[in-house]
């Protein structure tokens, strides 16, 4: 749905594989419906006239490649075709030679809509995510609960967890000796409500350290929180790595819900990936990454959440043990290195 380089999950789940299918001999095509100045709409508020158009333009756009998919052996659908809760396109790509593959990294069987989208609701059915699990030919999931969820509808569905490209994070933190000690999170408007559920802990440890810690919001720049010190920032692809390595501790609360176990750890995952010492949520997949006290550390109340920051701010070398660990767990298990030859050899149908 999402240009090319745009969408985390986009990004973490089958873009960086697209040189490994090409060096394979696969051809790859990417259609995506919304362009930068769409985008910019159609997460804003208002502008409903203008996003009705957007949609309508969506579903030509999807019907004229429909007239077009005999010419492809694979269609890779990440999430859905569209926007809205038609099936239509799914349907047609069924209907022709081509395997279809469904992909997802989030439990969209569930309602979520943006807060500035809700005139749009009625348009969804998150229910259809069924439908087009059981019209696949193959279903990849992002970790065991959703692929739970999947093999209710088709059988033929395999884990692929969201990984990291250590060909960009390939440049681990530089020291952990570092002060201030620079706390941070990074996400986006949409997610932004879950880093507000560490907000209490932070203010804590601004009252506990001062000037010794600062704290570091990546992806909300409307976000400000004067009393622990924050003024959110704007998140850029080219930037992202760059603007990562700033932080000594990498932090990663959620809610405790169905949509939150349903997570892909990727927050996680990224901060590991460059060496930073990390705190999570004792909540889904994060369970699975995160082995308390050996690659990182996890939490639940607020004060479990106060006293693993206090931890890590007061020890470098725990710091550095950590982040160390954490980053040899995500090249072993959770890197596309890793992953590349399975996810070349499920999609081409080798």
């Amino acid at each position: 749905m999402h240009r090319p380089d745009r969408s985390p999950g986009q990004r973490y789940r089958f873009e960086q594989y697209l040189g490994d299918l090409r060096a394979a001999g696969v051809h790859c095509d990417v259609s995506w419906l919304l362009s930068e100045d769409d985008d910019r709409c159609f997460y804003s508020r208002g502008h409903i006239l203008r996003k009705a158009g957007i949609v309508v333009r969506s579903y030509i756009r999807r019907w004229e490649e429909l007239r077009k998919i005999g010419n492809y052996d694979t269609v890779f659908i990440f999430r859905e075709a569209l926007m809205t809760g038609s099936t239509f396109v799914e349907r047609g790509i069924a209907r022709s030679r081509a395997r279809m593959i469904l992909d997802f990294d989030d439990a969209i069987w569930l309602p979520q809509t943006s807060r500035n989208n809700r005139f749009f609701r009625f348009l969804k059915r998150p229910s259809k995510l069924g439908e087009l699990a059981a019209m696949s030919d193959l279903v990849i999931a992002g970790n065991e609960y959703l692929a739970a969820y999947a093999r209710r509808y088709q059988q033929n569905t395999v884990v692929i967890p969201t990984t990291i490209d250590f060909s960009v994070y390939h440049t681990p933190v530089s020291s952990y000796e570092r002060t201030p000690v620079v706390i941070g999170w990074t996400g986006s408007i949409t997610t932004i409500p879950h880093f507000r559920l560490a907000e209490s802990a932070l203010l804590r440890i601004r009252e506990r350290y001062g000037s010794r810690v600062r704290f570091k919001v990546i992806g909300d720049s409307g976000y400000t929180h004067p009393e622990i010190g924050i003024s959110g920032i704007s998140w850029t692809a080219a930037c992202e790595v760059q603007e990562l390595q700033e932080l000594d501790i990498g932090i990663m609360p959620l809610p405790d819900d169905a949509w939150a176990r349903g997570k892909c750890a990727c927050k996680g995952l990224q901060y590991m990936a460059l060496g930073i010492p990390t705190v999570l949520s004792a909540l889904g997949m994060n369970t699975e990454v995160v082995q308390h006290g050996e690659n990182g550390l996890l939490a639940t109340t607020e004060d479990e959440w106060y006293e693993a920051l206090c931890a890590l701010i007061e020890s470098p070398e725990l710091r550095s043990r950590l982040g160390r660990a954490g980053r040899a767990t995500v090249e072993q298990r959770y890197s596309r290195q890793a992953w590349s030859s399975t996810f070349v050899r499920l999609v081409s149908g080798e």
